[in-house]
C-alpha cells in the first residue's frame, strides 16, 4: 500500500515492520544519514512495544532525516507529558508519532503521579520548562477513592465530579498562565472497576456517572481558553486489548497496555499537527471510482454507481465526508481526466451526488497531467503544496503526483471501496484546534481569490491590477466573534508571521482584555467581495511606546500592501492615545522571508538582535513617512478602549 509524505498521516493499513529496526539502526550508522519514507513506515506500524523501542533509538534523529520534504516547522515542538500514572511507555511512542507527522520535539516527562501538583505550581518543573503542548494524562485510580463503597454511589459521584472539575480549572489556569496548548482525555473504567459493582442497576448507575464525569471532562475542553480535550474513551473502541494489564499496574503503576499508549501517542501528535498548524487546507479528489464507483465516458452519466446499495453507497458515504470537511473549512477541488462536460453533468444533476458545483472551490477536468494542474491550482490559491491532499484510485496518478510534487500528501484509494473514507479521514491529516465563521466561507472566498487570479492576468500592469481591485483594509479590536479566527490564523500562517510563533489561546484572550495590550483585527474587502479575517495584531501598550508584538497576515492578501496600511493604523492609533515610540519585533525563520522587509522598509531602524535571531526595530511616530499605498483605503473599525 502506498501512503503520503510522513509530514503528514498516512492511509490505514498495518506496515511490513520486520525492517523497521534494521533501519533505524542504519539511519543511527552516520550523523547524515537519511531514510526518507521511515517516517510512512513509523506511521503505518501497529506494534506499539516495536515502535517503543524504535522511539527510544531516534531520540536525536531529527525529522528531517526520515522525511521525503524538510518539515514545515524548523524549531522543536517543547511537549510535556504529565501524567497520574507511570507514562514512560508513552514518550517514545510520541516521539515516533511526531516525527512521522514531520515535527521535531523536546519532550518533557514530569514526575510520577505529580499531575495536579505541576499544573497548579507556578514554580514547578512543568512550568520551568515552558512547554507548548501539554499532555495531561489520568488513569481511573486518581479518581476513584481506594475505599471506594460500590453501595453508596451518590457519594461516589460527589468525588468524581469534584476531581474532574479541580482538573479542568487546573488546565485552564495552566494555559492562562503560560500560553500553553492543554491536551485533557476522557478516562476510561478498567474492568476490574466495573465488575466490582455486582448488580445490573448499580453497574448501570456507575456507567452513567462515570460518563458524567468524563462529560465534564469534554466540556473543559469547549469552555476553557487553551484546553482541549480528546475523547480516549471513544477512541480506544478500535483498539484490541484491554485497557490495562493488571501485573503491569500492580507493578509498576503502568495504568496501560502499550497499544492504549499507542493510541494515545497518535492523538497527541495530531493535537500537535493542529497546534502548530500543519493541517492540511485542500482536499484534491479524483472523479472515476473514487467520488462514484465506474468511469463515467464509459458508463455514461447514469451507469455510474451511487446511491443506498453497494458499492454505490460507498462512494456516497466518502461525498458525505468530504462534504463535511468542507463546511469545516477544508478546500475540496476535482482533479480528473475526464470530459469536463459529462463531469458539469453529473456534479450538476445527478440525484444521487452529495457533493454539488458550489461545494468545490475548482474542478479541473481535462487531459492534463494532474501534478501539473495541482501545482497550478496551487499557485492560484496562494497556496504551498504541503496545505495539499490527493486522493486517487489510480496506483499511476498517486505515483506521478508523489514523485512530482512530494509535498503533497497522497492517498491511495485501492480496493475495497468500503475502506475509503477511513483512508482520508485519518486524525492527524485536517487537524485543527477549531472551527470558526471564516472556515464555513472558505470555499467562497477561495473561489473569489481564482477570479482575482484571473483578473490580474488581463491587467497591463501590477500597478493597474491592484488599483482596479478597489482594495479597503478594515482594522479594529478583535472581539468574541473575531478571536478564535485570529488565534487559528496565528498558528496556520507561516509566510508573513513576524515571529514565526503563536500567542495561543489563552494569552490572546488575556491581552485583548488588557489595558496594556491590544489585539487587532484585520479584515478585507475589494471588487470581489469580502475576503474576511485575514491578519492580527499582537500589541503592547505604553504610555510612551507601542510595541508590535507580532502581526500576521493570510496569504491571501499578500503583495497588496495590506500590511503597510496596518502598521499605519498602529502608529496612527499609538500617536492619538499620546505614544511617541513605535517599536516592532522580527524573528526570522525558513518560512517567513516575504515578511523581512517590512519594518525597514516602512522606516524604522533596527537596534540590536538576540540570540535567537530576533530583529528589534524603533522608530519615532513623528519621524515616519505615509505607508499606505495610494490603491488602498484604510479605515478603522472599532477603537481599542477597554472597559
Amino acid at each position: 500500500m502506498t501512503g503520503p509524505t510522513s509530514s503528514g498521516p498516512t492511509p490505514s493499513g498495518p506496515a511490513p515492520t520486520d525492517d523497521l529496526l534494521e533501519r533505524v539502526d542504519a539511519l543511527l550508522r552516520s550523523p547524515e544519514a537519511t531514510d526518507p519514507d521511515l517516517g510512512d513506515q513509523l506511521a503505518r506500524a501497529e506494534d506499539p512495544l516495536l515502535l517503543c523501542e524504535a522511539g527510544i533509538l531516534l531520540e536525536n534523529v531529527t525529522a528531517a532525516r526520515v522525511s521525503r520534504t524538510a518539515p514545515r516547522r524548523t524549531t522543536p515542538l517543547r511537549i510535556a507529558v504529565a501524567a497520574t500514572f507511570t507514562a514512560d511507555g508513552v514518550v517514545p511512542l510520541l516521539r515516533t508519532a511526531l516525527l512521522a507527522s514531520g515535527l521535531d520535539a523536546e519532550i518533557h516527562l514530569c514526575p510520577y503521579g505529580r499531575l495536579d501538583d505541576q499544573l497548579t505550581d507556578p514554580a514547578s518543573a512543568l512550568a520551568a520548562f515552558r512547554p507548548e503542548v501539554t499532555l495531561c494524562l489520568r488513569d481511573s485510580g486518581s479518581l476513584l477513592p481506594a475505599d471506594w463503597d460500590p453501595s453508596d454511589l451518590d457519594a461516589v459521584r460527589d468525588v468524581l465530579l469534584e476531581q474532574v472539575a479541580a482538573t479542568g480549572m487546573a488546565a485552564a489556569g495552566f494555559a492562562e498562565r503560560t500560553g500553553s496548548a492543554v491536551l485533557l482525555h476522557t478516562v476510561p473504567l478498567p474492568r476490574p472497576d466495573r465488575d466490582s459493582v455486582i448488580g445490573y442497576r448499580s453497574r448501570a448507575a456507575l456507567g452513567r456517572i462515570w460518563r458524567e464525569a468524563n462529560i465534564l471532562l469534554l466540556r473543559a475542553g469547549e469552555e476553557h481558553a487553551g484546553v482541549y480535550a480528546f475523547d480516549l474513551e471513544a477512541a480506544l473502541a478500535d483498539a484490541p486489548g484491554p485497557l490495562r494489564d493488571e501485573r503491569r499496574y500492580r507493578f509498576g503503576r503502568m495504568a496501560w497496555t502499550p497499544h492504549v499508549e499507542l493510541v494515545c501517542a497518535r492523538e497527541a501528535a495530531a493535537f500537535a499537527r493542529g497546534v502548530t498548524g500543519l493541517g492540511r487546507k485542500v482536499l484534491v479528489l479524483d472523479l472515476d471510482n473514487t467520488l462514484w464507483g465506474g468511469v463515467v465516458g464509459d458508463d455514461g452519466p447514469a451507469g455510474i454507481e451511487l446511491g443506498t446499495l453497494y458499492p454505490g453507497d460507498c462512494y456516497t458515504d466518502l461525498q458525505r465526508r468530504a462534504l463535511a470537511l468542507r463546511r469545516q473549512g477544508v478546500l475540496l477541488a476535482v482533479c480528473s481526466k475526464n470530459d469536463a462536460g459529462l463531469v458539469n453533468q453529473v456534479l450538476a444533476d445527478h440525484p444521487d451526488m452529495v457533493l454539488r458545483p458550489d461545494d468545490f472551490v475548482a474542478v479541473l477536468a481535462d487531459w492534463q497531467p494532474k501534478d501539473t494542474r495541482i501545482a497550478a491550482l496551487a499557485e492560484e490559491l496562494s497556496l504551498g503544496l504541503d496545505a495539499f491532499t490527493f486522493a486517487d484510485d489510480s496506483a499511476f496518478e498517486c505515483g506521478l503526483v508523489r514523485g512530482s510534487l512530494p509535498q503533497v500528501d497522497v492517498v491511495h484509494l485501492e480496493g475495497d471501496p468500503a475502506g475509503h473514507s477511513s483512508k482520508i479521514l485519518d486524525p492527524a491529516r485536517f487537524a485543527q484546534l477549531g472551527t470558526t465563521v471564516t472556515d464555513t466561507e472558505r470555499t467562497t472566498l477561495y473561489r473569489k481569490r481564482r477570479a482575482r487570479h484571473r483578473f490580474g492576468a488581463t491587467q497591463g500592469s501590477v500597478e493597474e491590477y491592484l488599483s482596479g481591485l478597489g482594495i479597503q483594509v478594515l482594522v479594529g479590536a478583535a472581539d468574541e466573534f473575531t478571536l478564535p479566527r485570529l488565534v487559528q490564523l496565528e498558528l496556520r500562517t507561516s509566510q508573513f508571521n513576524m515571529t514565526g510563533a503563536a500567542h495561543g489561546e489563552a494569552l490572546t484572550r488575556r491581552m485583548a482584555g488588557s489595558a496594556d495590550h491590544a489585539v487587532l483585527t484585520v479584515e478585507v474587502t475589494d471588487r470581489f467581495g469580502a475576503e474576511g479575517v485575514v491578519g492580527g495584531v499582537w500589541l503592547d501598550r505604553g504610555p510612551e511606546r507601542w510595541t508590535v508584538r507580532n502581526m500576521v497576515l493570510s496569504c491571501r492578501v499578500l503583495s497588496r500592501g495590506v500590511e503597510r496600511a496596518v502598521l499605519q493604523y498602529v502608529a496612527d492609533r499609538a500617536g492619538a492615545e499620546g505614544a511617541t515610540l513605535l517599536e516592532a519585533d522580527y524573528t526570522p525563520t525558513e518560512r517567513n522571508g516575504p515578511a523581512a522587509s517590512l519594518y525597514p522598509d516602512a522606516g524604522l531602524s533596527r537596534r540590536e538582535q538576540d540570540p535567537d535571531g530576533t530583529l528589534h526595530y524603533l522608530a519615532r511616530l513623528d519621524e515616519l513617512m505615509p505607508l499606505t499605498p495610494d490603491w488602498i483605503a484604510l479605515a478603522p473599525k472599532e477603537t481599542l478602549d477597554h472597559a
